[in-house]
């Protein structure tokens, strides 16, 4: 009865009776291998964190043998937290008294390829002074573990999850690299693809020996029936290159699940044997140092027959207990969610879910790139006003990740809802913005690339650096100093939006030296396929030497982004977990938002996407003491007529004295 009536004070009854039958084996466990200190700290962890796994593996898994499936996974947690090296254990120890660290403004974040910023892991370490002079403390190395040869979707079609791919070193280089990272106060973040494995995997291997065990690490069928059914409601990822989502394999005589690429192989999470393999892969990557796990293509995670298999409750259930389990063995590693996810499904995994529990401690904010670039191209901030006003608020203990560019192409996340909201259709707003941003559409400033482009439905994303995209390549064809001059602003511009809108801000690796397209991704067949090569360019060593040289484009761009980080540090309000407001403006084509620290009083951003000045009501300034733009040389900036003016492509980090 009081299941029935109370179901989530029956689940927690249930988690309780549970954890007391295991407690003291896991006890014993614990004493034998970390001692007994170690243990009772363990044991607490196991106390907060338990009904977080329970209640999860037991609507994923059902009732029977419960206790032995946790069983076995709460060993794997305690033989992790025997492996874990004492300066791993130290900073854990750190991150339980400061849980918020990630949410500080002095967080800084840079995203690059190991091999394309310096070559390899080890002399990654080489350029420490060089995003020291950038402000990082948060360093996203782009996909590293073993993948397979030949097509490997950008690294993300992985072969074993416990080894480094062998161009950019070992498995010791990246423990060593993170230990020197760890030195400077940079936390390491790495890519772990939970979706699937290579199709040369061991797992897969042995599935294709016909190990039955193994056949059910996958999704297989015998026949067209389900996958025909199935793919009814299904979105093809990359209808250009990889249409479908199955792929017959003679060896495993079945047709194989794959998502992606039909070297991709989607893992089956109905299996807890799958669980587990990953729970494994997760402590042990993070026994060697990293601290953020970016958790690849988890909207995928599970299927159900009638949707489109994405963000399904069954994900969130399967990262909650996922977090549970590696917060109890290392409380100081951090999970990042998927990018490619709607805005309001997305801020779900940040804990605006049923259950209000966290399952990542980051998201990227995919709709403020989408906007940010929208309203560049069409000098509008109308649509980005409409449309992140609308997002449901983050929990308090979570953050976002913003970032104007990363890896990956551009798809524009515009709703037709929002876009109706400021008289604009959604199809036809789209279509400009891949017209312009192709350099199609009349006048553009822009040197991009459609990418996956539907001819059937007209639908397309865009690949293409920042800087080229946002008029530098142009501009230096050209030769034009006013029009170089605007392109500069404009990044700059975008920079400081992702800088101070509230979260971790990314610099994206080449933006910082204004890096443009780069061509050469078409002399290798492997990437020819694929114009998001594109947009990662190797980093240009003559570019980062010109950075020092005053006068140049590089060192504009820089210092300019430098600068902002080293503004962002001074200011309070832009920590992490508060709530950014966006204002409506009396011009379209200023972007006013707010934030509001108990502390350290209130933040107004100003941004103008217009080429022309422009002017906004002084008095979104209310409630302000003594406003100052800490951007601005001595604090000033351009009040007058009851307006606050912004010079053409500008911006204003508008705070109280």
């Amino acid at each position: 009865m009081v299941d029935e009536l109370h179901p989530r004070r029956g689940a927690r009854a249930r988690a309780d009776a549970a954890l007391e039958r295991l407690r003291p084996r896991i006890r014993a466990r614990a004493r034998r291998r970390i001692g007994r200190g170690a243990t009772e700290v363990l044991l607490a962890r196991l106390d907060r964190r338990f009904p977080d796994v329970h209640g999860p593996l037991e609507q994923l898994y059902g009732a029977e043998d419960l206790d032995g499936l946790i069983e076995r996974l709460l060993r794997m947690v305690v033989d992790a937290s025997a492996a874990r090296p004492h300066e791993l254990r130290a900073l854990d120890y750190r991150r339980e008294v400061n849980p918020d660290w990630h949410l500080s403004e002095r967080q800084v974040g840079y995203v690059c390829y190991a091999d394309r910023f310096a070559g390899s892991l080890d002399k990654v370490a080489d350029r420490l002074d060089y995003l020291g002079e950038l402000g990082v403390t948060y360093l996203h190395l782009m996909p590293l573990l073993q993948p397979r040869q030949g097509a490997n979707d950008g690294g993300y079609a992985v072969i074993d999850f416990r080894s480094v791919d062998p161009r950019l070193g070992d498995m010791d280089d990246l423990e060593r690299l993170a230990g020197a990272l760890r030195g400077r106060g940079i936390s390491l973040c790495i890519d772990l693809v939970l979706n699937h494995t290579a199709a040369e995997h061991e797992w897969a291997e042995r599935a294709k020996a016909g190990d039955p065990a193994y056949r059910d690490y996958y999704h297989l069928f015998p026949d067209r029936t389900l996958p025909d059914a199935f793919e009814r409601t299904l979105l093809e990822v990359f209808p250009d290159t990889a249409p479908g989502s199955f792929t017959w394999n003679p060896a495993l005589d079945a047709w194989v699940w794959t998502s992606f690429y039909e070297f991709q192989w989607d893992l089956n999470y109905t299996n807890p044997r799958v669980f587990a393999e990953m729970l494994d892969v997760m402590l042990f990557l993070a026994n060697r140092g990293v601290e953020v796990l970016r958790l690849d293509a988890a909207p995928f995670l599970w299927k159900r027959l009638g949707t489109n298999c994405q963000n399904q409750p069954e994900v969130h259930l399967l990262l909650q207990a996922f977090r549970g389990l590696v917060s109890m063995a290392a409380p100081g590693v951090a999970f990042k969610a998927e990018a490619i996810v709607p805005p309001q499904e997305l801020v779900r995994y940040l804990g605006a879910n049923e259950r209000l529990r966290a399952e990542c401690d980051l998201a990227y904010h995919n709709s403020l790139m989408v906007q940010l670039w929208s309203s560049l191209a069409s000098r509008d901030a109308r649509l980005m006003t409409v449309a992140l006003s609308r997002m449901t608020p983050t929990p308090p203990t979570t953050s976002w990740v913003t970032y104007v560019r990363g890896h990956d192409d551009i798809g524009w996340a515009v709703t037709d809802e929002d876009a109706g909201t400021v008289g604009l259709g959604g199809f036809g707003h789209r279509q400009f913005l891949n017209d312009f941003y192709s350099g199609r559409f009349p006048g553009s400033f822009a040197r991009g690339a459609r990418f996956q482009e539907n001819l059937l439905t007209g639908d397309a994303r865009i690949s293409g650096t920042a800087a080229s995209l946002a008029g530098i390549e142009l501009a230096l064809e050209l030769g034009d100093e006013r029009l170089l001059d605007a392109a500069v602003r404009r990044l700059l511009l975008l920079y400081s939006v992702a800088f101070s809108y509230g979260g971790i801000p990314l610099i994206y690796m080449g933006d910082e030296v204004a890096l443009r397209n780069d061509l050469s991704y078409r002399e290798h067949p492997e990437l020819a396929p694929d114009n998001r090569w594109l947009h990662r360019p190797l980093l240009d060593e003559a570019a980062v030497e010109r950075r020092q040289r005053a006068g140049t484009l590089e060192h504009r761009v820089f210092h300019g982004i430098a600068r902002l980080a080293q503004v962002r540090r001074t200011l309070a309000t832009l920590r992490a977990g508060g709530r950014t407001e966006p204002l409506p403006a009396d011009d379209p084509a200023v972007f006013a938002y707010r934030r509001e620290h108990p502390a350290a009083g209130r933040f107004l951003g100003l941004v103008n996407f217009s080429d022309t000045e422009r002017s906004v009501d002084a008095g979104l300034l209310a409630g302000m003491d003594t406003p100052r733009d800490a951007l601005a040389p001595h604090g000033r900036f351009s009040l007058h007529g009851g307006r606050i003016w912004l010079p053409r492509l500008g911006t204003c980090w508008l705070t109280e004295d």
